[in-house]
């Protein structure tokens, strides 16, 4: 299930961090109305953080790049995945909020 385009990382991770990013996203969103940007806002942030960060956390925890590679991730990598995804989706949707209330 590798897909060689995608520089060796699975679908399943893609969207693993896709989903957690959009989600942290909308947590940090709706958590501070000073960054909130609306749903669709803190959706889409959230889901490019949480694919930008889980991308990085992959290379960077080569345990996980091996284990999807094998077609074998653990729950420890899918849930590494999830925090990494969601967290980068909430850092995402601050920063967009922040730039945008610092403009308005």
């Amino acid at each position: 299930m590798m897909d060689s385009s995608l520089g060796g990382d699975s679908m399943e991770q893609i969207l693993i961090n896709l989903i957690a990013g959009a989600v942290g996203g909308n947590a940090a969103g709706k958590a501070s109305s000073k960054f909130d940007i609306g749903t669709i806002g803190n959706t889409i942030a959230g889901a490019v953080g949480g694919g930008i960060l889980g991308q990085i956390i992959t290379l960077l925890m080569p345990a996980v790049s091996a284990a999807s590679q094998a077609g074998d991730l653990s729950i420890g990598g899918i849930v590494s995945q999830l925090i990494a995804g969601g967290a980068g989706g909430a850092l995402m949707t601050i920063i967009v909020g922040a730039m945008k209330n610092r403009t308005a």
